[in-house]
């Protein structure tokens, strides 16, 4: 790209933009060198990096880049047997812990499983030089000074140092309280020069006090005297520091040394945290502008969506579609003066160039552009009546340069094609120009005032018409980019509304040749077709929003009625649920005090009746879990009501699991049934048809066993509570059925199911012996059950 190009479309200015989101030097100089790239793979590469970026500021709202610095010029030094000051070495430690501090950041993003692969890429060769640091770290402190503990001998030469000064300033401060002493100093204080300690003595006891004189005052009254009682003290001081100043000097160069031995791992390190650096710059100015990311477009479609120049204010930029079809080369911009046609050439082409660099756009999502490899522009101020040759030579000198260089792959920008000389030669030649390109491949935006090229979008396949609006009752732009519509000057019209007479834009009219009138006329009927068609889809629009707005109400709504019925539902389980336990609880005290009575009362209650007391309880309870289960599933219930059944038909009593026959219809509701040797109420909803047969009796079996009842129960792969709720019933029905030995099969397994089981029998008052199978019937797979 040429940089006139580049300074012509003001690209210099989002670069200036651009660097102030860098975190470090690092990344401000490599925005000073972005330039933008021509190859496809190049510029997606930077356009993904540019979205990670984005995603980490969304994700995490910042990005640990403190205490980086640029410190390739100190590696460069040490590189060639310099030695490094502290400050600079301390720098060096710093961005050594910054590196680790980045590549740390970015791999708990993908163990995170945020998708920053391009990222990863640039630091996951990183190693941090711990070691390096922490040596630098162990002499350098934060102020960029050498600490004591640097080696053994510096300190001991600060230890000897700080005694010397004290003995010093002892000495000297008992001099300055001395009342013989004090009357000739010109102010009792100590102080320095030359590096050594001094009082100031007057000037006419100078030659009373004695010592070495190291300066006097400009009026020559005062002169700064080292007294003789420190002058070998000084000196021993004095010496002191010089051998500080060695050992500093000699850590330092060792620091420096094994800096030295790192640069090319460290020259690596700092090259990718330019570029991570970088790549979060510009992340930042995209979020500074609101961008979004640009598509590279397959087909060769140009299609900026809602663009917005990015150096203007988004309250000054009016957003404008800038839209060139695959089969569309050249899109001809007219209109009024300051109307915005010069700001859309100006943003086509530093979007362009701004895509080409890695940036995101100021543009809705899905917005594609076009890679060029060159981009051309004329672009000027003509909206002067006082244009001359010397001003048209100028252009016509940059179009001729660019119609030099031009190809199939360039973009080129014409701002007020053929202005500044007479227009029907102007017109003419923008015309031939435009061909000329045109054949040559070129992509075209060129703006213009001449009628000719108004039609020539016409005449030409592949050329289109655009202009910017101007609002006749404001008389003013609006700054709209209207595709396929041509301008119009609305001379007249902008005439009339500021009073010039009616008869003087007549006569005016009259002087317009008919061609140029009915292009006037057609411009105008298609502005008015736009005008009408936008109301319509305003209008569209609106519906369409208020039908949106509708219905997400109609959802709202039906997710409240949701929730109510699901609050309903919950509330009736939660009654049933307690009213369930209720009955349990008063089930188990009904049971317990039954088997009190029969072992207190010589069994004067009977097996059977204490079976039927705890059948009619069981069925209670079915009876609540029943009407839980309405309340989910009340069509399934009334369907089981309006079963009806007749005497002697066999049924199967659902909440026990056994079978019986109806003894007669109690009422809509309820059954008499026959189940084994018991009678009992059931209602209609808790039994289920086994066949249609009709009996003329009931099936009453009390001596022998009954046919319903095996003389097995298999509770292999149940839960606890129910395989214990499906022993209780099977227990009961063995016992109504006469049975003297059961099996229950409950397998092997881990065991808890059998000893749970076998407990279970220990406890029941009819059981008589347990053993396990023996061969042939299960093993310790099941528990053969003797009752009494």
């Amino acid at each position: 790209m040429q940089d006139r190009v580049l300074k012509l479309l003001e690209y210099e200015k989002v670069i200036e933009q651009l660097k102030q989101h860098a975190s470090s030097s690092l990344g401000e100089t490599a925005a000073d060198h972005l330039r933008p790239e021509t190859e496809k793979e190049t510029i997606s590469q930077m356009i993904e990096e540019t979205d990670e970026g984005v995603n980490i500021l969304r994700l995490k709202g910042h990005f640990p880049f403190g205490g980086i610095t640029d410190i390739r010029p100190q590696l460069k030094r040490t590189d060639i047997g310099g030695v490094l000051n502290a400050g600079e070495l301390m720098a060096i430690a710093d961005t050594i812990r910054g590196s680790r501090i980045v590549k740390h950041f970015i791999t708990e993003l993908i163990e995170e499983d945020v998708q920053v692969p391009r990222l990863y890429g640039r630091v996951q060769f990183i190693e941090p030089l711990t070691t390096l640091e922490h040596a630098i770290r162990d002499c350098v402190d934060e102020q960029g000074g050498i600490l004591d503990t640097a080696s053994d001998q510096l300190r001991s030469i600060r230890t000897q140092i700080k005694t010397f000064d004290s003995r010093i300033k002892d000495k000297l401060s008992a001099m300055t309280r001395s009342n013989e002493t004090r009357k000739m100093l010109s102010e009792a204080i100590v102080t320095i020069r030359n590096d050594r300690y001094v009082i100031p003595v007057k000037a006419e006891s100078k030659a009373a006090f004695g010592g070495i004189v190291h300066d006097q005052s400009a009026s020559g009254a005062t002169f700064f005297v080292e007294p003789r009682s420190i002058v070998d003290i000084n000196n021993q001081l004095n010496e002191a520091k010089g051998k500080e100043r060695h050992e500093v000097e000699r850590i330092l160069r060792q620091l420096s040394e094994q800096v030295s031995s790192y640069v090319s791992e460290l020259q690596d390190h700092v090259d990718a945290l330019a570029q991570v650096d970088f790549i979060m710059t510009r992340a930042k100015y995209a979020q500074s502008l609101r961008a979004t990311k640009p598509v590279v477009s397959a087909n060769g479609r140009l299609n900026y969506k809602k663009a917005r120049h990015p150096l203007l204010s988004e309250q000054e930029a009016v957003p404008i579609n800038i839209i060139l079809n695959r089969d569309e080369q050249a899109m001809i911009v007219t209109g009024p003066n300051t109307g915005g046609k010069t700001v859309t050439l100006k943003t086509t082409g530093l979007l362009t160039l701004m895509a080409q660099s890695g940036l995101h756009l100021p543009v809705e999502d899905g917005s594609e552009f076009v890679i060029y490899k060159h981009v051309f522009a004329d672009i000027g101020d003509e909206q002067s009546i006082e244009q001359n040759l010397s001003t048209f030579s100028s252009h016509m000198t940059n179009i001729v340069e660019i119609i030099d260089q031009v190809d199939h792959e360039s973009l080129v920008l014409f701002d007020e094609l053929g202005a500044g000389t007479d227009p029907q030669e102007g017109a003419a030649l923008s015309i031939a120009i435009l061909d000329d390109v045109r054949a040559r491949g070129a992509t075209i935006l060129a703006t213009t005032h001449y009628s000719e090229l108004k039609a020539y979008a016409f005449s030409r396949e592949g050329v289109i018409n655009a202009s910017v609006e101007f609002d006749i009752e404001t008389l003013s732009p609006t700054y709209r980019l209207l595709i396929g519509v041509p301008g119009r000057s609305n001379a007249f019209e902008i005439s009339q509304r500021l009073g010039l007479s009616e008869k003087i834009i007549h006569h005016a009219k009259e002087q317009i040749g008919a061609d140029t009138s009915k292009v006037d006329q057609m411009i105008a009927s298609l502005e008015t077709n736009r005008k009408e068609a936008e109301e319509a889809r305003e209008e569209a629009e609106t519906v369409r929003a208020e039908l949106r707005e509708q219905q997400a109400q109609l959802n709202q709504e039906q997710q409240e009625l949701e929730a109510k019925k699901e609050q309903i539902i919950k509330r009736t389980e939660q009654k049933a649920k307690d009213r369930l336990e209720k009955v349990r609880g008063e089930a188990a005290d009904i049971i317990e005090d039954l088997r009190n009575k029969q072992k207190n009362v010589n069994a004067q209650v009977k097996d059977h009746e204490l079976i039927e007391a705890k059948s009619h309880l069981d069925h209670a309870l079915d009876t609540v879990t029943n009407q839980t289960k309405s309340s989910e599933n009340q069509e399934e219930n009334n369907q089981a009501i309006r079963q009806t059944f007749e005497p002697g038909q066999e049924v199967k009593v659902q909440s026990f699991g056994q079978k019986g026959s109806i003894v007669e219809r109690l009422n809509d509701q309820e059954y008499l049934v026959q189940v084994g040797i018991m009678k009992m109420n059931i209602k209609a909803s808790d039994l289920k048809p086994v066949k249609e047969e009709k009996q003329t009796k009931p099936v009453v079996n009390v001596k022998g066993p009954s046919k319903t009842t095996k003389t097995e129960l298999d509770l292999r792969g149940e839960r606890y509570e129910e395989a214990m709720n499906r022993l209780d019933q099977y227990l009961d029905a063995a016992l109504l059925a006469g049975y003297p030995q059961v099996s229950i099969i409950h397998g092997k397994g881990t065991g808890v199911l059998r000893k749970a089981v076998q407990k279970k029998l220990t406890h029941h008052p009819r059981v008589k012996n347990t053993r396990l199978g023996g061969m042939g019937e299960g093993g310790s797979g099941v528990t053969v059950v003797e009752f009494k």
